[in-house]
């Protein structure tokens, strides 16, 4: 039986995490992508003692630099033929208006545009696995408002927005991934995890802290929070779905934001053109 290459970006904590030590028990041959490699090896070192998978891998990766995820995904080129499930889960929100290492506001760097270089620079090994790649989304995307003129210099910086929006790229990086590449055996899977209790929120402060902490008893748990996306790397017969959108483990409506193809088209090509650079 062959063994399921599987990539997770954001493994270290909450979702991430949970997934990663489900799919080993599964025995998946993983690939953690992490900014912390002392946090990765040590889970790593949790992941075999509870499920006796050995067949867990730490790859340096900082999905708000560019050079850093492109160095990731050559290390994964050079080790692998190829990938059958990449789980792009990592992500943030940012209270202030803060700047990536390239100059891009780091809720869009580090939610869509490290996942965008990481998920194109990896498609030949995604194709040779007829790979499923799966975008952890919220619901939160029903607050986007894709206005490219503005993403790099809001008039006012929300973080709530930013996250949103970065949330309704998640989803239109997957629906155009399943129309762009569906033909080639490779399809596409958003999700919403739920609204789930982990240190996310941790460095977040006024508001959007009081906010959170507020919601805190509503919280799921972050392996309750994971169960779409095992569910999404692990199902037979997903293919007539690809594209869609996902909430417990069943396809379900997204915002009308959503389905603005014009919007999905721009932004693939602005990504294409923030990130040509560092694919080799």
């Amino acid at each position: 039986m062959a063994i399921t290459t599987t990539v997770i970006t954001g493994a270290t904590s909450g979702i991430g995490e949970a997934t990663a030590f489900e799919l080993a028990k599964k025995g998946h041959a993983l690939y953690l992508l992490v900014r912390n490699v002392p946090k990765g090896e040590e889970l790593k070192k949790r992941i075999i003692i509870e499920t006796g998978n050995k067949n867990i891998n730490i790859i340096n990766c900082d999905l708000s630099d560019l050079a850093s995820v492109a160095a990731a995904a050559n290390q994964l080129k050079e080790k692998l033929f190829n990938i059958n499930i990449l789980i792009n889960n990592a992500g943030g929100m940012f209270n202030d208006f803060i700047l990536s290492k390239d100059g891009f506001e780091m809720t869009f760097a580090l939610n869509h545009l490290g996942h965008f270089l990481l998920t194109t620079s990896l498609m030949p090994l995604l194709e040779k696995g007829h790979a499923r790649i799966i975008n952890v989304s919220s619901d939160m995307h029903k607050m986007g408002k894709p206005d490219f003129d503005s993403l790099q210099n809001p008039e006012k910086y929300s973080a709530m927005k930013a996250y949103g929006n970065s949330k309704l790229f998640n989803i239109y990086f997957t629906k155009s991934i399943a129309e762009k590449y569906g033909d080639k055996g490779v399809t596409a899977y958003a999700l919403h995890p739920g609204i789930v209790k982990t240190n996310f929120n941790s460095k977040l402060k006024g508001f959007l802290k009081v906010f959170f902490s507020l919601a805190t008893p509503f919280m799921i748990a972050p392996e309750k929070g994971a169960e779409t996306s095992i569910y999404l790397a692990t199902a037979p017969k997903l293919e007539t779905k690809n594209g869609l959108y996902f909430y417990k483990r069943k396809v379900t409506k997204t915002a009308p934001v959503a389905n603005y193809v014009n919007a999905r088209n721009q932004l693939w090509e602005l990504s294409e053109e923030l990130t040509k650079k560092f694919i080799v």
